[in-house]
């Protein structure tokens, strides 16, 4: 029987069963405390802020469709222009109520970001947490990890940071405790008076689920906890000292008991009286709970062979009561971890004075070799093996055991097949970087965060970046000790906006030659095409710079866009973007800092502008005639355009261009070949589809599911892939069951290899 869906559902809190994802769930989380709050009497309201970054970067567009359901529920969304002032704007809402002018009892709210806005925070987040969050207010800090550095100049783990500023952490695995874990944090803030990490990568964010929705579903119970005089919430008078005291001395065992008596860890197989036991929190308590099941390992089994599962949610600091009670008995503890262990050192912490003989695995095992590597990520067929060695050598082998362990090394001597091509992610068709990165012949530049970050693997003479909102401050320090007089560094219009203008400030400050090119291109284009936020323009970036004391400034524009010299200030030099070679010429001669602005919309951005009807769509198309073109590949060189496509003829390779892709640049006509034609007024014929009688199908025979059903999807991004697996996930819900997808897509939103599963 078909289930009665809306795609309304995910935030209707009168749905309990509902399809969503990752970032849909921290919106409905916020609505769900925010309900909570209203049945328990208490009048607040939520606040959330942040900067967007993969695997969070669709944070700010989920809230935004939200909007109506947000207000409704005095919930607050605004975009953070970074990340360490959105975090400062949410330490200042844990104060609204302390002089007595507060609208609310309290105000709960939500900071997300990617990792290296975690690490830029990180002075807010000492701050802050130490000076504690309101009684009935709390703060959820979801904080955006890469482990693999798919789409980041670094590879990510947030929970130092997050330790160092003394907040726990909470990991969960998957979208339901996205929302459950989100809502036990708010609890725990406003108890302990801490401000709580929700770790999210993209293997537990970037997914799709059926999740229980219902806001009453978890009750929070509050421990008994000698709290000290004033108790641990924020204050209105305070002192460094006395801050310090409170979260050394009360904070952290605050923490500790608050996850204990609600019982946040569980032992998940196994009993009491196993003697080997494996710890995992996270994307890694999925990853052992796969390698269980590829090894056979069920419940019974593992009762039949004393082995025995515990489920970590709060990584820092652990709940060491409960964990020694599960770990009572056990010979040999396995912490399967990636990246630097953290769970591992607080075990053995916690076990040091235990004169049991316990043995604790992870980093290494028992001869000192290593186990589960530190750098990038662990994967469940790896993970089998190297625990089923152990069960083996720890004697509970068993003949289906040796089984499934031959057949994972079967598998994984037979995955030698060599790669016939990979997918690089490249510039959208048209994108304005394809033009706005060139530079002229010998001359050198760097690159920065953000689409044109991938001008490095192109013929640009373009290498070398930094942190964002460093891009240029590395040269202050080289042309020091360089031979070279001059460097052009790109810098995108968000970057720009987020943090880059203190760089550009620096460079000015420091008296270096070199020439800053602003690629404003009216879009956020790499986390989803999201506008500047703050209203900025390319005039308003042409006026501060001047400013700051840019003497030599300069726009170059497509001509195809509504560029007007009127809305520049007065005495700005304006250029057509064929002159952007000769403009740069001219500025790597000047002494000290210049600036050329150059303008182009996002080609992602035209696209979807043009659909709406917002943006001009010029009235002519390009196409190459194969008879005349001579495959010389001179088109691809001007433009470096991914609509640009081989086409096989019987006189060899030519050129033609797919016109689906095609955002009209028209780039690829700006060298000296006559095989172009352009066409203008006409429209692209659509093929002409004959009435056809449908015939009864017959339905399929449909497989016997018995457990859980895999599917993996492969393509390329952009040709929606992803929306295969939607469809699949609400037919799935529709039908009833339960679902989940995860999107493996890193860069592909540029044409790189992506899947879902």
């Amino acid at each position: 029987m078909q289930h009665d869906v809306s795609l309304s559902d995910k935030y209707d809190l009168n749905k309990k069963q509902v399809l969503l994802n990752g970032t849909q769930a921290l919106v409905r989380m916020m609505l769900m405390q925010a309900a909570r709050d209203k049945d328990a009497g208490y009048e607040t309201a939520g606040y959330v802020t942040g900067y967007r970054g993969s695997p969070l970067g669709a944070v700010d567009f989920q809230m935004a469709r939200a909007k109506f359901q947000l207000e409704k529920a005095h919930i607050t969304f605004q975009e953070g222009l970074n990340e360490d002032l959105a975090a400062t704007a949410l330490w200042g809402s844990q104060q609204a109520e302390l002089r007595g002018e507060g609208k609310h009892q309290g105000v709960f709210g939500l900071w997300y970001g990617k990792g290296p806005g975690v690490d830029r925070s990180g002075d807010v987040f000492r701050h802050a947490n130490m000076a504690g969050t309101s009684t009935l207010g709390g703060v959820v800090a979801a904080l955006g990890d890469d482990h693999t550095g798919e789409s980041s100049t670094t590879l990510h783990q947030s929970e130092w940071t997050m330790i160092d500023s003394f907040m726990p952490v909470l990991s969960p695995a998957g979208v339901q405790e996205i929302i459950d874990y989100g809502l036990f944090g708010f609890a725990l803030s406003r108890f302990a008076g801490v401000w709580a990490g929700l770790k999210c990568i993209k293997d537990t964010v970037e997914v799709t689920s059926v999740i229980n929705g219902d806001p009453q579903r978890l009750q929070f119970v509050t421990p008994d906890f000698e709290m000290p005089d004033g108790g641990l919430n924020i204050r209105l008078i305070d002192t460094p000292q006395a801050q310090e005291a409170r979260i050394i001395d009360y904070k952290r065992q605050a923490a500790q008991a608050f996850a204990r008596v609600n019982k946040m860890d569980k032992r998940v197989l196994g009993e009491a009286g196993a003697k080997i036991g494996f710890v995992a929190a996270g994307k890694n308590w999925l990853d052992l709970a796969h390698a269980m099941q590829v090894l056979g390992i069920d419940k019974e089994s593992a009762i039949r062979h004393c082995i025995t599962t515990y489920k970590v949610a709060m990584t820092w600091p652990l709940d060491v009561e409960t964990f020694a009670e599960w770990a009572e008995g056990l010979d040999t503890i396995i912490v399967v971890e990636e990246k630097r262990k953290l769970i591992e050192v607080q075990i053995k912490e916690a076990l040091f004075n235990d004169r049991r003989g316990r043995q604790v695995l992870g980093a290494k095992d028992t001869e000192g070799q290593v186990l589960f590597h530190d750098s990038s990520a662990l994967d469940p067929m790896m993970i089998a093996a190297k625990i089923g060695d152990i069960l083996v050598a720890e004697g509970c082998g068993s003949e289906s055991l040796t089984g499934a362990l031959q057949r994972i090394d079967e598998a994984t001597h037979a995955d030698n097949a060599p790669t016939l091509a990979s997918r690089l992610p490249y510039f959208c068709s048209g994108c304005p970087h394809s033009s706005s990165t060139k530079i002229p012949e010998g001359s050198r530049a760097y690159s920065g965060i953000g689409c044109h970050y991938m001008v490095q693997w192109m013929d640009r003479d373009t290498l070398g970046f930094t942190q964002m909102g460093g891009e240029g401050a590395n040269w202050i320090g080289e042309s020091l000790f360089s031979t070279r007089k001059h460097v052009f560094q790109n810098i995108g219009d968000g970057t720009y906006n987020h943090s880059g203008i203190q760089a550009i400030r620096a460079a000015v400050a420091s008296g270096t030659t070199m020439t800053y090119k602003i690629l404003f291109n009216d879009a956020v284009a790499m986390t989803g095409g999201q506008t500047n936020d703050g209203g900025l323009n390319a005039a308003r970036i042409v006026q501060e710079m001047r400013g700051i004391g840019v003497q030599h400034l300069a726009v170059v524009y497509d001509e195809k866009e509504d560029v007007s010299a009127k809305s520049f200030p007065s005495g700005t030099a304006l250029h057509p973007r064929d002159q952007l070679i000769t403009v740069q010429e001219k500025f790597r001669n000047f002494e000290g800092v210049s600036v050329i602005v150059y303008v182009q919309t996002c080609a992602a951005e035209k696209r979807r502008r043009r659909k709406r009807g917002t943006f001009p769509d010029p009235a002519e198309r390009l196409f190459i005639n194969p008879s005349v073109c001579e495959g010389c590949g001179d088109c691809g060189v001007q433009s470096n355009c991914v609509s640009l496509l081989p086409l096989e003829t019987n006189l060899g390779r030519k050129r033609q261009i797919d016109q689906s892709s095609c955002n009209k640049d028209f780039s690829c006509v700006n060298g000296f070949c006559p095989s172009f034609a352009t066409v203008k007024g006409g429209q692209l014929r659509r093929p002409t589809v004959q009435d056809f009688a449908v015939p009864d199908l017959p339905m399929p025979n449909l497989p016997v599911i018995a457990g859980t059903h895999n599917v993996v999807i492969t393509g390329v991004g952009g040709t929606g892939v992803v929306t295969i697996g939607a469809v699949l996930a609400m037919a799935a819900h529709l039908d009833g069951k339960a679902a989940g997808v995860m999107e493996m897509a890193g860069l592909a939103q540029k044409g790189g290899a992506v899947h879902i599963r």
